[in-house]
């Protein structure tokens, strides 16, 4: 199973269509859920302590949704990056060691310190800035290809 722990709303309808559409895909390798935590307000004052603040309120709606035995990676702007076919890999290892694998995606404001701890890898998607909304979409991609690379498909080129 892939759980996607997403902060925030998916408010964009093109991109919902692709969140779906991947999701779709998966269905033959895997059940995919998506689950959407409350975001906070965006900061306002005193910036760095209404940002860790909001980091810490949303972690704990996301840790509350992680069961003990998941397997969790977070998307984070340290986490290690790889290219397709090495994440694959590392898909599939993920997969013999947890029925379930935990995808997060933090807010606007970065992941909380407990969300970090929490995480048995970090991915650094890119060193490009996406937005949430996207990053969703992008996700599932990856998945997706992985999940044809690993049943020896031709999608990845």
């Amino acid at each position: 199973m892939i759980r996607v722990i997403a902060i925030g709303k998916m408010k964009d309808k093109a991109l919902r269509m692709l969140e779906d559409e991947y999701i779709r895909r998966l269905t033959p390798f895997h059940k995919t859920e998506i689950i959407e935590v409350r975001d906070e307000p965006a900061p306002k004052g005193d910036r760095e302590k209404d940002s860790e603040l909001a980091r810490i309120r949303e972690g704990e709606r996301a840790l509350d949704r992680i069961r003990e035995d998941d397997f969790v990676i977070l998307l984070d702007l340290h986490g290690k990056e790889w290219d397709s076919e090495t994440f694959a890999k590392n898909l599939g290892r993920w997969q013999e060691r947890a029925r379930c694998l935990t995808f997060v995606i933090a807010g606007s404001t970065g992941p909380s310190p407990a969300l970090v701890s929490r995480a048995d890898e970090r991915w650094k998607l890119s060193s490009l800035t996406f937005t949430h909304l996207m990053t969703r979409v992008l996700l599932l991609e990856q998945v997706y290809r992985a999940s044809m690379i690993l049943n020896n498909r031709t999608y990845h080129k």
